[in-house]
């Protein structure tokens, strides 16, 4: 069974909620499960076009995707005749290689280390666009606002390798980071909940089990579209969720029941969703695309 998308598309179960989903994450969902380290060859854009129609994507805002991709540099585009072809970029590869540890990892909602690192940073208002990068690449670490320019996260987030894509347009010295423990008489607690909104951490844990409680993997639907769509939907928490320290969640905390719900669906569908990609990719295409 597939949670449906947003337009009622194929192989919809009917037993989830509507979400919609970014065309975006959905298709570095699909790179990251099917392209990644031990993948080689490039892919027809029909192949990208039928798993996102089948995610509740139109073909419009498929092909759009795959070309803002193109021009970030995490795909390259040849032509085969009449026919359209993908493949990772060793940038790509990299950065999907870099979100591994994490997406796949064994404790992805435990703080990195003990502690809390501080980060501050100052861009001119002409660099706003790798403001915005930055401000993305730390949020995906754990990090969140704490006052203007400086930012907090749990433990010790591999903070150097998180920014490296950046650092050759950083400005010297624009970022600065530290490692800190919290001091008797300055309790942080209230700093957390300035900086995190924990109730809505709580709701995107349950979300997500709501949404996948009662998919169950069977030959009705395709595994490869249900491995996407759940990869993208653990994305989406992953960034949710900056991994706060235990003391600081109820006894009832989701995120334990949230990463075994993933795992026992991820390992179900390892198996029927890489026979499956294998078949599209084998396929011949009929259509040019």
């Amino acid at each position: 069974m597939t949670p449906h998308g947003h337009d009622g598309s194929p192989g919809s179960t009917g037993t989830e909620p509507t979400r919609s989903r970014q065309p975006k994450r959905l298709i570095l969902s699909f790179l990251g499960e099917f392209m990644g380290q031990d993948w080689a060859a490039p892919v027809r854009t029909g192949v990208f076009l039928e798993v996102l129609h089948g995610a509740g994507v139109a073909a419009p805002a498929a092909r759009a995707t795959l070309d803002r991709l193109v021009t970030g540099g995490v795909l390259s585009r040849e032509r085969h005749g009449r026919h359209l072809e993908f493949s990772l970029t060793p940038a790509g590869r990299k950065m999907l290689g870099e979100a591994t540890d994490r997406v796949r990892g064994p404790s992805p909602f435990h703080p990195n280390g003990d502690g809390w690192t501080l980060v501050t940073f100052s861009l001119p208002e002409e660099l706003r666009t790798l403001r915005g990068r930055l401000r993305s690449t730390l949020t995906w670490h754990g990090f969140a606002p704490l006052r203007d320019g400086l930012w907090l996260a749990s433990g010790r987030p591999a903070l150097a390798t998180a920014i490296e894509p950046l650092r050759a347009e950083l400005p010297e010295g624009a970022v600065m980071a530290f490692h800190a423990q919290e001091l008797d008489g300055f309790p942080i607690a209230s700093s957390v909940r300035d900086a995190w909104d924990i109730d809505g951490i709580r709701e995107a844990h349950r979300s997500f089990i709501e949404t996948w409680c009662d998919v169950a993997v069977d030959e009705s639907s395709s595994a490869v579209v249900t491995r996407t769509v759940l990869v993208a939907d653990w994305l989406e928490l992953l960034r949710a969720d900056p991994r706060l320290p235990p003391e600081f969640m109820d006894a009832q905390w989701p995120a334990p029941d949230s990463f075994a719900l993933y795992r026992r669906l991820r390992a179900e569908l390892a198996p029927p969703s890489e026979a499956e990609f294998a078949a599209l990719t084998a396929r011949p295409a009929t259509i040019a695309r």
